[in-house]
């Protein structure tokens, strides 16, 4: 008996054990840990770094206080808050460009200046430490849509640039903001009943029922979701007045021609070169080119040609490129005292000829200069504004690898885009094919479109094709190509005697045919594929359209476009 009885003392002191070891894990898994983490290693931050919640978002990148004053770099200001901010890196500028002022500051300053007028601040706006670039964020606050509320220990300031609704919540009980979705991680905050904190997943519950949002104050961690209330949306407005872009918008359709000039003698013929030409509202003649990197210009200008241009009720677009092949226009646009010089030879020009517009045909900017391109944009459109000279802009068909070019900026700040819907295929492709096939058109169509306002788009068409050679030898078959007007290529098609058929595909007469133990190609330009391209202009209502070039096209073609354009 003593013997069972101590054999049940032992298993009851054991499930005692037993009982008492769940119930001390019990508790140690449902006991919430009260473990602070410090807000300092929780944003990692020391010294004089700032750290930065851009919305409900911390920044990768940290500001600095110096003397008071919050600074963030440049590359987080031109990147997240305003892409108008441009930092001359030769020649130590911070320039912002309005609709019609171009401000500047140099570093270390409290100075800037609206064109030539002079302010002054009680903080230097731009500090360097190296290649580090630094700016005041309250200057960046002057000129942007935005907010920010700065907070210690430690330093951070949360900037609030985006607005509209913003899913929100508000504390029941007071509780704990923890790091991670678990009550065994550490506290970060205590947040109390009342608080309204914004909800960083779109989702209100995430993880163990816990929901991630951020306080007021920057620090973003997790809550249970039972400790606040349903979510709501909230408005964020904001009563910063964005700047307005005004522009030149004729009450027509643009129908604009380039006019290929060489030397002087060609100004000669602008009147025969007119003679055929039907509907025509524009002309752009390839006066000025860049000749120096300190932002020189030639000129072909000529009076008489304008006047002769206006009495025929044509405006006058002159033409600028960047094709002189000793010309590294990088270096142009990235130096304001070169790119200055540029705009201003310009502008002097078109006001001592008494031009209409400036017609930008840079070519060859590639991407590391594409910033400085669209700062040359920028200021150049501030000059024309201010004095009443279109600005109009040729581009390649937007496609990503061209998107430096920024034909979003473009379609605010300029007047007219031009998209170039032509060289489809160039001499240098790998293969034959079409300049303009009726897909191309659409494809510029519908990508400007997504990109800028269709009364600013202008769409470029070609008065010429190219008639492609392909000789095959061991194997391998050799492509050229040479371009041709279209009665040249008609020429060319008819003494080959080739067949014409119409390619529904490319919406272009094809012909084909054998020479020399050469096999030629071509899609030609004429009435019919001009009239396709036009019903395509017409549908999308753009601005109008442009073509390449005077001269190349047959005298017919003029009754064509002018169907599109009289309105």
């Amino acid at each position: 008996m003593r013997r069972k009885k101590k054999q049940l003392s032992i298993v009851t002191f054991l499930v005692l054990i037993i009982v008492v070891s769940v119930i001390a894990v019990l508790i140690i898994k449902f006991t919430p840990s009260k473990k602070v983490m410090s807000l300092k290693k929780y944003f990692n931050t020391s010294g004089n770094e700032v750290v930065l919640i851009l919305q409900d978002k911390i920044y990768d990148k940290k500001g600095v206080i110096i003397d008071g004053t919050i600074y963030v770099d440049y590359d987080t200001v031109a990147s997240q808050l305003n892409k108008r901010f441009y930092w001359d890196n030769n020649e130590n500028l911070l320039i912002y460009t309005t609709p019609t002022e171009i401000i500047k500051t140099e570093v270390g300053s409290k100075d800037y200046y609206v064109n030539k007028s002079k302010s002054s601040l009680d903080y230097a706006i731009v500090k360097t430490d190296g290649d580090h670039v630094y700016v005041a964020l309250d200057y960046v606050k002057k000129f942007s849509n935005l907010t920010y509320e700065a907070y210690k220990n430690p330093n951070r300031v949360v900037v609030q640039y985006k607005w509209g609704d913003v899913l929100s919540t508000a504390v029941e009980k007071d509780t704990e903001l923890r790091y991670k979705p678990t009550i065994k991680s550490d506290i970060l905050d205590k947040v109390k009943a009342g608080d309204e904190l914004t909800l960083v997943d779109k989702s209100e519950k995430v993880m163990n029922n816990f929901t991630k949002v951020i306080t007021k104050d920057g620090i973003i961690g997790y809550i249970k979701s039972n400790k606040v209330k349903a979510s709501y949306y909230n408005t964020l407005k904001s009563n910063y007045e964005e700047p307005t872009y005004s522009s030149i918008t004729k009450d027509y359709k643009i129908n604009l021609v380039w006019h290929q000039v060489t030397n002087q003698q060609a100004n000669n013929n602008l009147l025969g070169m007119l003679e055929n030409t039907k509907g025509l509202t524009t002309i752009s003649p390839t006066w000025f080119s860049v000749i120096s990197n300190n932002g020189e210009i030639s000129s072909l200008a000529s009076d008489t040609y304008v006047n002769r241009a206006h009495d025929n009720g044509i405006e006058v677009w002159a033409l600028v490129d960047d094709f002189n092949v000793e010309v590294d226009i990088n270096k142009v646009l990235s130096r304001t005292s070169s790119r200055e010089k540029l705009i201003n030879e310009l502008i002097a020009k078109t006001i001592q000829y008494n031009l209409d517009g400036i017609n930008v045909d840079f070519e060859n900017i590639k991407q590391k200069t594409g910033i400085h391109y669209i700062e040359f944009i920028r200021e150049l459109s501030v000059k024309c504004r201010n004095n009443g000279i279109v600005l109009s802009i040729d581009n390649y068909v937007p496609m990503p690898y061209s998107r430096y070019y920024d034909r979003e900026e473009q379609g605010v700040v300029a007047d007219y885009i031009i998209i170039m819907a032509y060289d489809e295929h160039t001499a240098s492709s790998e293969e034959s094919g079409s300049v303009s096939s009726i897909g191309y058109v659409q494809t510029a169509i519908k990508n400007t479109l997504e990109l800028a306002p269709k009364n600013k788009i202008v769409m470029g068409i070609p008065f010429y094709t190219r008639l492609w050679k392909e000789v095959t030898e061991n194997g391998e078959t050799k492509i050229s190509a040479e371009a041709y007007s279209m009665p040249m290529a008609e020429d060319i098609v008819q003494a080959a005697g080739a067949k014409k058929r119409w390619d529904d595909t490319t919406k272009q007469y094809y012909a084909e045919y054998k020479k020399d133990g050469a096999t030629y190609k071509i899609w030609l330009e004429e009435e019919k594929s001009i009239e396709a391209k036009m019903q395509l202009i017409n549908a999308s209502n753009l601005a109008g359209v442009a073509e390449w070039r005077l001269g190349f096209e047959k005298n017919s073609i003029w009754n064509v476009i002018q169907k599109y354009v009289n309105k």
